[in-house]
């Protein structure tokens, strides 16, 4: 089958990048909602038009800000995605904090349900947060530890869902190839999200990616920097890799590609960002971004010329596997 073709088939087309929102929901520092609403209309201003988010990113401030950013813009330009799954509720022990990365009050709490319930409530109430009567995209989100649940329960009532009119796709959204490979085979899932396991540092999508190609199903890139190593220039010492700080070898790997990108006239990031469109899988590469500034900078890197030959060099030393 073509690429995406699933996804193409339901009239979604996804700008080849896309505007991830978990910063926008405070992750690992707070902003304003002026710094959030100039953040996605900055994207907009750069061709952008499809942006993510979901109930987790700052329980439920992503959502709330992503959908008041939008009422300024035209809705059926812009393609929207959230998730199921968490679903937000009192806390029974307020606590000044969020528990997780996010920089918000810890009033509420994040429940996980994949139950066919739960994930038609997570996308009623997401609709609420947002203001938006549907959705262009609904994710599975992060169910590895309830995979059954959500092949079995979540999954059907996804379809079901998506045949109402809730959405006009669904797929499904994880740190792992393996589980989303499930999804693209034993579901009619249109698209899945895979958050760093395509990148410079890491290629661990195994299998994904020819499952994908056989049945159609788009791929979404996000976590292209590695939780920020790879969104460096050169790398610094307390650089973060997958959420935590980058380790000494890490740290090594990734300067001793950043040398060879400058060799070749181009940069980590921007090299970062084409890795995984090199795959025909892949359709869109979502990048956060908690500013205007930072939103120019990352569609700048996505537009900088990348050479062939730099990746031919990467392999050859060993630094990301040579093409099958």
């Amino acid at each position: 089958m073509s690429t995406g073709s699933r996804l193409a088939a339901r009239g979604v087309r996804l700008s080849r990048v896309a505007l991830g929102t978990a910063q926008l929901g405070n992750l690992y520092r707070g902003l304003s909602d002026e710094e959030a609403t100039a953040t996605v209309l900055e994207a907009w201003r750069g061709g952008v038009r499809y942006v993510d988010t979901a109930p987790h990113y700052g329980l439920g401030l992503s959502e709330r800000r992503v959908g008041a950013a939008l009422q300024g813009l035209p809705r059926e330009e812009v393609v929207v995605s959230s998730k199921v799954g968490r679903l937000i509720r009192p806390n029974p022990r307020p606590a000044e904090r969020d528990d997780d990365i996010f920089e918000v009050p810890g009033d509420v709490v994040r429940v996980q349900d994949y139950s066919a319930a739960g994930v038609r409530r997570s996308v009623e109430e997401s609709l609420q947060r947002m203001g938006l009567d549907r959705l262009d995209i609904a994710y599975v989100h992060d169910a590895d530890d309830h995979l059954e649940q959500a092949l079995t329960q979540a999954a059907p009532e996804m379809s079901r869902m998506r045949d109402e009119g809730l959405f006009r796709a669904w797929g499904a959204g994880m740190n792992q190839a393996p589980a989303l490979e499930r999804f693209a085979t034993e579901t009619d899932a249109e698209v899945v999200m895979m958050a760093g396991r395509h990148t410079l540092l890491n290629q661990s999508a195994g299998s994904l990616f020819e499952a994908c190609r056989r049945t159609g199903v788009a791929v979404v890139a996000v976590g292209v920097f590695n939780s920020g190593v790879l969104a460096e220039e050169e790398p610094s010492e307390d650089a973060y890799f997958d959420y935590h700080r980058a380790p000494a070898d890490v740290l090594e790997r990734a300067r001793a590609i950043a040398r060879v990108c400058r060799e070749h006239g181009t940069t980590l990031p921007a090299a970062a960002i084409a890795y995984p469109l090199r795959e025909p899988a892949v359709v869109s590469v979502a990048l956060g971004a908690q500013s205007a500034e930072q939103v120019r900078e990352n569609l700048a890197r996505a537009e900088a010329q990348v050479p062939d030959e730099l990746f031919d060099a990467l392999a050859a030393q060993g630094l990301v596997p040579a093409r099958g």
